[in-house]
């Protein structure tokens, strides 16, 4: 089967798929994306996904290229045309093509892209029976986190860093000692009291979707749940650890800086929740 892309306007083969040279998200990182799990053909969050993209639009001051019901009909179309049933959709909107100048360009239009891909298995043999390992590292990153912006260095390197390391994830900390969330993930700990702590919204962070329905699912459980920073040595001493994103859903931590994270296996609450978001999407209509 053919993959095709979605290029400003034209469904394309994806091998021929481009933006122009001057395209502000190739010079200044001057653009947001989203990325939307597909699991059994349903979307994972589609709607938190696309509010998300409208605020950082807003935050940007970079208009929607199309209007959001065109988008999303773009997306459903690329994704049946890719016979995508598992896997993931990839939304990126820069602020457009101009001639290089740090200032905004007038009346430029956006660029909008959107690609998909497959995912066989959301998780590597060993990773949910025995969790991951996960670094810690300093958080360079800019001051406006919340926003979903395309300028992804700091992470990729951090990600480089854990790969280096042989770990799944790097958790950045900031000078207070606090973790603020992984590079592409958002991070979590159970308490010895049973208490799930995840750090707050705030410009912080990244206020994930998948965060938000997990907080959401926690809590209709009567899970304690405490939205505050904890530091590297809570975290150390906690019953469980996870990250969540919205290709890992609830994936369990067991190990920071090569120590143990409790008992060194995935957490009882860890595992229920990510059996809860799955089934919070498959129970969504496809």
């Amino acid at each position: 089967m053919a993959r095709w892309a979605y290029v400003n306007g034209r469904y394309v083969p994806h091998t021929l798929a481009a933006v122009h040279v001057e395209d502000r998200g190739y010079q200044f990182a001057d653009g947001v994306y989203e990325v939307v799990t597909l699991l059994d053909g349903r979307f994972a969050d589609l709607d938190g996904h696309m509010a998300r993209l409208d605020r950082s639009l807003k935050e940007l001051r970079i208009a929607w290229p199309v209007a959001p019901r065109v988008l999303d009909f773009v997306v459903r179309e690329l994704v049946r045309r890719n016979g995508v049933r598992n896997g993931s959709v990839y939304l990126q909107v820069t602020r457009g093509v101009a001639p290089r100048d740090f200032r905004f360009p007038d009346d430029t239009p956006s660029s909008l892209v959107v690609t998909t891909r497959r995912v066989q298995q959301w998780a590597k043999p060993g990773q949910l029976s025995d969790g991951v390992a996960v670094i810690t590292i300093p958080d360079i990153r800019w001051a406006r986190r919340d926003i979903k912006t395309v300028a992804l260095l700091p992470q990729a390197l951090g990600k480089q860093q854990a790969a280096e390391a042989g770990a799944y994830e790097a958790w950045m900390v900031d000078p207070d000692g606090t973790v603020t969330e992984g590079t592409s993930a958002n991070a979590w700990i159970v308490t010895p009291a049973g208490v799930l702590v995840t750090r707050e919204a705030s410009p912080r962070i990244l206020n994930g979707v998948t965060r938000l329905s997990l907080l959401r699912l926690a809590r209709e459980r009567g899970v304690p749940v405490e939205e505050r920073p904890f530091t590297v040595a809570e975290a150390l001493d906690a019953r469980e650890a996870f990250l969540s994103s919205a290709g890992t859903f609830a994936m369990p931590v067991t190990r920071i800086d090569g120590r143990a994270v409790g008992d060194g296996k995935p957490g009882a609450l860890t595992m229920a929740l990510r059996q809860a978001y799955i089934d919070h999407v498959l129970g969504t209509p496809a």
